[in-house]
């Protein structure tokens, strides 16, 4: 008997891919990734699926970032065999959500993305805030009540791009973390009004990498740090060398995950899997 055939769509599997951009305010989140008996964007957000659907998926993030860490334009995805289109996920998932964290949008992808190791580069802002009464911007920045040397900053934040050993600006390396070296493809640093924002795009971070590198920026721009010590911690000198404050995560902000190149896949490049 001559076996029948297939529609065109047939497939082993009746799942699909989900890619989701997030948006939230992380003040009142413990960061993205699952802590047990604490509110995560994780946790939110498969909670969020559970209660639109009744399915239980696994939520993949592109960044772990820290506990009060908001995002702009954060990715994850999911599996889910739920027939609703793609873009249908933005408006059902957002009406089961808090108001500090929105799908920004949502798409179908084929089965091999993923949401961080598909990803060529990630974006980070940290804003400075030279003025310390303004409550409406308390939860986002860091706040200092003079001025900050911007030319010196600008300075020492050229030395921080290309790629560098960044251990001496880590918060916390654990003895799994072999690789501590990681590449910046662009680091600015204006002074927009009366803020001054930090940003840089890095195809991985360490954790704590952003807000100490903003932390050294910090000290040299009050005057608290010689200019060369941003790029001396880079070499074997950060071991004689008191290192910078790793600053509030409250002014680090995650701009958007980049997905430029098709195929990419970052489990097969020398950079650890930790992000800020």
């Amino acid at each position: 008997m001559a076996t029948p055939l297939r529609p065109p769509c047939w497939s082993l599997s009746t799942k699909k891919r989900i890619r989701l951009t997030v948006a939230y305010d992380g003040t009142d989140f413990c960061g993205f990734a699952p802590q047990r008996d604490q509110r995560t964007v994780h946790g939110t957000l498969t909670e969020a699926v559970r209660r639109a659907t009744g399915e239980d998926v696994e939520i993949v993030g592109a960044s772990r970032t820290d506990g009060g860490a908001h995002a702009l334009g954060a990715a994850a995805h999911f599996d889910t065999s739920n027939p609703m289109p793609a873009e249908t996920w933005r408006l059902v998932l957002n009406m089961a959500l808090s108001e500090d964290c929105r799908i920004v949008q949502s798409q179908e992808v084929s089965q091999d993305f993923h949401a961080r190791f598909s990803a060529t580069s990630r974006v980070y802002r940290y804003r400075f805030l030279l003025n310390e009464f303004d409550p409406f911007r308390r939860r986002y920045t860091h706040a200092y009540w003079k001025d900050l040397d911007v030319e010196l900053m600008q300075e020492a934040a050229r030395s921080l791009l290309g790629e560098h050993d960044f251990r001496g600006y880590t918060e916390e390396v654990g003895p799994e973390v072999l690789n501590t070296r990681r590449k910046l493809f662009q680091v600015d640093l204006n002074q927009v009004e009366d803020e001054i924002h930090f940003e840089v795009d890095g195809i991985a971070f360490l954790r704590g990498m952003m807000r100490r590198m903003a932390g050294m920026l910090f000290e040299i721009g009050r005057g608290h740090r010689p200019l060369e010590d941003c790029a001396r911690l880079l070499t074997k000198d950060r071991d004689e060398m008191q290192w910078p404050v790793v600053l509030p995560a409250k002014g680090l902000t995650l701009i958007k995950v980049n997905y430029e190149t098709p195929g990419y896949d970052a489990r097969n490049k020398p950079w650890d899997e930790m992000d800020d």
